[in-house]
């Protein structure tokens, strides 16, 4: 009796130990860029359990357990998944934004946002912050998203941007004092957004942005601004937001001294609180590439998920580069975009990755590798710097650090690989060969 006993624990466990085994995965052979700063780990081992990660470290130091599913990453750089700060989930690169907005608007929450949030994915974006949507099409398609109903990255959302300016659609939400101002982040706090973006910063009374971050601040919520214009800046910096979206500006050359002496001054004022900045040069500079050459959009896997018709309305909409609307002067601006990018970085704003994906001819399956390719080839930033901005950074600016962001024990398994070395080639990143958000592998 008591050898059957013993017979039968010693059964259990083993098929313990075999489910446990099947929860296990591990990411090998590969060059492992944590996303911290740290040196890269040389033939490096991420053991994944579930969605988080156990260990990371070198194949001679991590032990596998028997039964663990191996994943070859030979000849890789694996890295955290791609965070992207600036998306925007309602549209899809059409090239007019009239026609867009008339067309598309009232199929932004079954049709429009699945397909950006898959792109984004299947690109190696496992994190994103939406920008200016209706507040029901981004709730719903992160919730979506959270129950695994759809494919697509970790949504940050903060649907309709609040503006003093006469609103462009269901996007944007006018206040009208300071009591309206405080009311409508009560609506939107209540809801269940993210954080609170707010527009036209010139254009508000003292009181009125008062109202709106008083109330922000006391629902825990974060406050981004957008950045087009100095006063917007100057005033987002003396009212203590988070963060600055854009670069803006025109083709001033570069930023004025009173906006850089803000900016230091705001860091000098509180050193242990950051200053996040998402410029988002890369609309311009794709732009720019495509009147050159736009044999690119002539790739297959550019339209794939999107219905035939909305293939054919958004290339079509690009055939003609010089007649597409919604890009404010880029032939100008881009001169200026590298300047101004760098003088953010001596200011000691912190910078983070965001693409403006979703802009005319910016599509969401090519942006946010081309942000950070533009940062390194264009302006000449350090790849392991643009890297860490467009991975552990961007988490820290939405205070999802302990959670996403970078590659260490604990953390959810956000991983992607791709063939080479991403830190010689950040282009490399456009075409991920392994894309794993949370465990499930979708690559």
């Amino acid at each position: 009796m008591g050898r059957c006993l013993a017979a039968a624990l010693a059964t259990l466990l083993a098929a313990t130990a075999t489910a446990d085994a099947a929860q296990l995965k591990a990411i090998v052979g590969g060059t492992v860029i944590d996303g911290l700063g740290s040196a890269p780990i040389r033939n490096g081992v991420v053991l994944i359990d579930g969605e988080r990660i156990r260990a990371v470290g070198p194949q001679s130091v991590i032990e596998i357990p028997a039964g663990t599913d191996i994943i070859s990453a030979e000849g890789m750089t694996v890295l955290p998944g791609l965070w992207d700060m600036q998306v925007h989930l309602t549209r899809l690169g059409h090239g007019n934004e009239a026609r867009w907005n008339e067309a598309y608007a009232p199929l932004a929450d079954r049709v429009v946002t699945p397909i950006a949030a898959r792109q984004l994915l299947l690109a190696g974006v496992t994190s994103a912050r939406d920008v200016e949507s209706p507040l029901y099409a981004a709730l719903n398609v992160r919730e979506r998203i959270r129950a695994r109903r759809i494919a697509g990255p970790t949504l940050y959302v903060g649907g309709p941007a609040l503006t003093r300016a006469e609103p462009r659609g269901p996007w944007q939400w006018q206040i009208a004092g300071a009591e309206d101002a405080r009311a409508k982040v009560r609506q939107l706090g209540e809801a269940g957004v993210d954080y609170l973006l707010l527009a036209d910063l010139d254009l508000w009374t003292s009181e009125e942005v008062g109202a709106a971050i008083g109330e922000a601040r006391a629902r825990g919520l974060l406050v981004h601004a957008r950045a087009e214009r100095p006063v917007e800046v100057e005033r987002g910096l003396a009212a203590q937001v988070d963060g600055f979206l854009g670069i803006g500006m025109g083709a001033a050359p570069a930023f004025p001294d009173t906006v850089v002496l803000a900016l230091r001054q705001r860091l000098m004022a509180q050193p242990d609180k950051p200053l996040f900045w998402s410029p988002a040069v890369s609309a311009v500079f794709n732009y720019e590439a495509l009147r050159l050459d736009a044999e690119v959009l002539d790739d297959p896997a550019l339209a794939e998920g999107m219905p035939p018709v909305m293939v054919t309305d958004i290339f079509g909409s690009l055939r003609n580069l010089d007649r597409v609307s919604g890009l404010d002067m880029p032939a100008s601006r881009r001169p200026t975009l590298c300047t101004k990018l760098r003088q953010l970085r001596d200011a000691g704003a912190a910078l983070v990755a965001g693409s403006d994906a979703g802009v005319p001819a910016h599509l969401h399956s090519r942006a946010t590798w081309q942000e950070i390719d533009a940062w390194v080839r264009e302006c000449g930033i350090e790849a392991v710097y643009a890297i860490q901005a467009a991975t552990h950074d961007a988490a820290v600016s939405m205070r999802a650090q302990a959670e996403s962001g970078s590659l260490a024990a604990g953390l959810y398994a956000d991983v992607i690989a791709v063939r080479g070395n991403v830190l010689l080639y950040p282009s490399l990143l456009r075409e991920p060969t392994i894309i794993m958000r949370r465990g499930q592998r979708f690559k």
